[in-house]
């Protein structure tokens, strides 16, 4: 990891602006799930993860409260975590099928984990300025990320927040699985369903369509 991202990533764990997101956040971290109730919570705003020299940035919109913000790191830790890792594993950009805690020895290959929000929000739902002040540390990351050719966004609030980050008209772009757009000269933003059990189990989504949209990437 090269000393930028350290010192941006010390920034965003540090960063305490937004006071209904701090607040939310470390209640959920107090409170925990009964399941993880011998574990200590990360309870603080989470990082991106993977390969700085990757061409694919995956952006969903938030940590999960009892994954990210319990584990520490973006799509780590839970359900959807699961279903992601497998795919991603399946089209060969991890080197391991799981995604379960941040010494687990997961190593991403061309592709770079992020989220929009790098707070858990109340009930997935950030304001319009919570989102806003942390566009700065997306606009940090990406900067970072100098080979950057498509945005994948997981989700459709995550794709409605990659519109109003690079401030382009939502009726100018339908989200559906698998739809492309050219955003910038050198830059494509692709759209796919949320990794969420909900999604998986009603068969919206499911392996083969993931690993189909991964693979189209490379």
């Amino acid at each position: 990891m090269n000393s930028k991202i350290k010192i941006l990533n010390k920034k965003i764990i540090s960063c305490n602006k937004c006071k209904r997101l701090k607040n939310f956040r470390e209640k959920i971290a107090k409170e925990k799930r009964k399941q993880f109730q011998d574990q200590k919570y990360w309870g603080k705003p989470v990082t991106g993860f993977g390969d700085l020299d990757s061409e694919i940035l995956m952006v969903g919109l938030a940590p999960a409260a009892h994954g990210g913000n319990r584990t520490g790191r973006v799509f780590t830790g839970d359900k959807s975590a699961d279903f992601l890792f497998r795919c991603l594993h399946s089209a060969n950009f991890s080197n391991k099928s799981k995604s379960i805690h941040v010494n687990d020895g997961l190593i991403l290959k061309n592709i770079y984990l992020t989220v929009a929000l790098k707070c858990v929000p109340p009930f997935d739902k950030p304001t319009a300025d919570e989102l806003t002040e942390c566009f700065q540390y997306f606009q940090e990351e990406l900067s970072m990320l100098k080979k950057l050719k498509t945005i994948v966004a997981l989700g459709k609030i995550a794709f409605d927040s990659c519109l109003k980050f690079f401030n382009l008209k939502k009726k100018d772009f339908k989200f559906y699985h698998g739809a492309k757009y050219k955003i910038l000269n050198n830059l494509e933003l692709v759209a796919s369903y949320h990794p969420s059990p909900r999604n998986v189990n009603t068969k919206r989504l499911d392996k083969k369509k993931m690993v189909f949209l991964l693979m189209g990437l490379k």
